[in-house]
C-alpha cells in the first residue's frame, strides 16, 4: 500500500519513512512516489559468526599440552635409553684397540714392573694410561662414595677397580690422580694406581681413576664382616705402617721447593693420630678364644653417626677424649703392644707422638716375637 504524499506526516520528514531503532531489526523502510514501491532489492545481513563450544575450547588447550607431555616423554626414553646402553656391560673386550701401543699379551703386572724400573716411578705414560682405561669393560658397581661411584672392571683379563667421577667433582679427581702419580710414590702397602682418563658416554663427562682391585674391599668392608687373628692383626697393622712411613719419606731432587715444611710435619702428626684410630678398629676385631669387640667406628659412643667438624674438634681438641681401650687388652702380648701404640699415636702434643717409622719398627719386632712371616 502506498501513502499519498498529502498524508506524510511531518511532510518533510515523515516518521514512517525513518528506520527503526530496534536492536537487532533488519527492516528498513522506504518511501516513494511511484507504483511498486517495495520492489526493492534489501541487503543480505550475514549470520554472526558463533563462538568457540566447551568442545572447541577443550581441544585447543589439550592440544598443545599433549604435545609438550609427549615430547618430554621421548626426551625421558632416549636419556634412559642412553644409560642403559652405557652400563650394559658387553659380552667381550676389543683388544684391538689397545694393540698399537700395548703388545699382545703384556699384562699389567708387566706394565707396571717395566714402569718402577725404568721410570721414574711417577706411573704410566698418558698415552698408555688413556689407552688402557679405553679398552676397560666394566663388569659390575661395586660401592658408592661422596665423589663418585667404584665399579669393577676387566682389561685382557685381569680385574681392576674403577672410581667414576661426575665431572662436577674434576677438581677431586683431578688432585687424586695428581696425587698418585707423585714421583716414587709406587710402593707395596699403597692402593697400586694404573691410569686415569676421562671419557665421554653420550650424555656428560665421566671421569676415571683405575686402580688395583682387591675382592674384599676396604678395610671398613673387612672389618665389618670377619673377625682377626692376632697374626692377622700385626700384618694388617705393619703393612698400613709400612705405607705412611713410605709416604713420609723425605724424597731428595723433589722438582720444586713449594712444600711448606713446617705444615707439612703438621699433616705428618695428623696422619699419625689418624692411624692409632685405625690400629684401635683393627684390634677390636682380633679374636682370642672366641672374645671380640663388635666393630665400631672411633668416638661411635662419643659424637652422632655423621659428626660435624665442630663436633669432632670439641671432643677431639677441648675435651681431649679418645677411643676406650678394653681391660681384656692387657691379658694379650700383641694387643698390649698395639695399646701402647695407639696411646702414643693420641698425644695431645703432636710433636710428641711417634713417627711412622718408628711404628713400622716396633711392628716389625713384634711380628717377629710373635714368629709371624710377613
Amino acid at each position: 500500500m502506498c501513502i499519498a504524499e498529502i498524508d506524510l506526516i511531518p511532510r518533510d520528514r515523515p516518521f514512517v519513512c525513518a528506520p527503526s531503532s530496534k536492536t537487532g531489526s533488519v527492516t528498513t523502510t522506504y518511501c516513494c512516489n511511484q507504483d511498486h514501491c517495495n520492489k526493492i532489492e534489501l541487503p543480505t545481513v550475514g549470520k554472526p559468526s558463533p563462538g568457540l563450544g566447551p568442545v572447541e575450547l577443550a581441544a585447543v588447550i589439550a592440544g598443545p599440552v599433549c604435545f609438550v607431555c609427549i615430547s618430554l616423554m621421548l626426551m625421558v626414553y632416549i636419556c634412559h635409553n642412553r644409560t642403559v646402553i652405557h652400563h650394559r656391560v658387553p659380552n667381550e673386550e676389543d683388544p684391538s684397540l689397545d694393540r698399537p701401543f700395548i703388545s699382545e699379551g703384556t699384562t699389567l703386572k708387566d706394565l707396571i714392573y717395566d714402569m718402577t724400573t725404568s721410570g721414574s716411578g711417577s706411573g704410566l705414560p698418558l698415552l698408555v694410561q688413556r689407552t688402557i682405561a679405553r679398552t676397560i669393560v666394566l663388569q659390575e658397581s661395586i660401592g658408592k662414595g661422596r665423589f663418585g661411584e667404584v665399579w669393577r672392571g676387566k682389561w685382557r683379563g685381569e680385574e681392576v677397580a674403577v672410581k667414576i667421577f661426575s665431572s662436577r667433582e674434576e677438581r677431586s679427581w683431578f688432585r687424586e690422580a695428581e696425587i698418585y702419580q707423585t714421583v716414587m710414590l709406587r710402593h707395596e702397602n699403597i692402593l697400586g694406581f694404573i691410569a686415569a682418563d676421562n671419557k665421554d658416554n653420550g650424555t656428560w663427562t665421566q671421569l676415571w681413576l683405575v686402580s688395583d682391585y682387591h675382592e674384599h674391599g676396604s678395610l671398613f668392608d673387612y672389618l665389618n664382616r670377619y673377625t682377626v687373628t692376632v697374626e692377622g692383626m700385626i700384618k694388617l697393622a705393619l703393612s698400613t705402617a709400612s705405607g705412611l712411613a713410605h709416604l713420609h719419606m723425605e724424597i731428595v731432587g723433589t722438582q720444586d721447593d713449594s712444600i711448606n715444611m713446617k705444615h707439612f710435619e703438621s699433616f705428618k702428626r695428623a696422619d699419625i693420630y689418624a692411624m692409632g684410630l685405625v690400629f684401635w678398629e683393627i684390634a677390636r676385631r682380633c679374636s682370642i678364644g672366641g672374645i671380640h669387640e663388635d666393630y665400631q667406628l672411633p668416638y661411635y659412643d662419643l659424637v652422632p653417626s655423621d659428626p660435624s667438624v665442630e663436633e669432632m674438634r670439641k671432643v677431639v681438641c677441648e675435651q681431649k677424649l679418645r677411643p676406650n681401650i678394653p681391660n681384656r687388652w692387657q691379658s694379650c702380648e700383641a694387643l698390649r703392644v698395639m695399646a701402647k701404640i695407639m696411646r702414643e699415636c693420641w698425644y695431645a702434643n703432636g710433636a710428641a707422638r711417634l713417627t711412622a717409622l718408628r711404628i713400622k719398627k716396633t711392628l716389625s719386632q713384634l711380628s717377629q716375637q710373635e714368629g709371624i712371616k710377613m
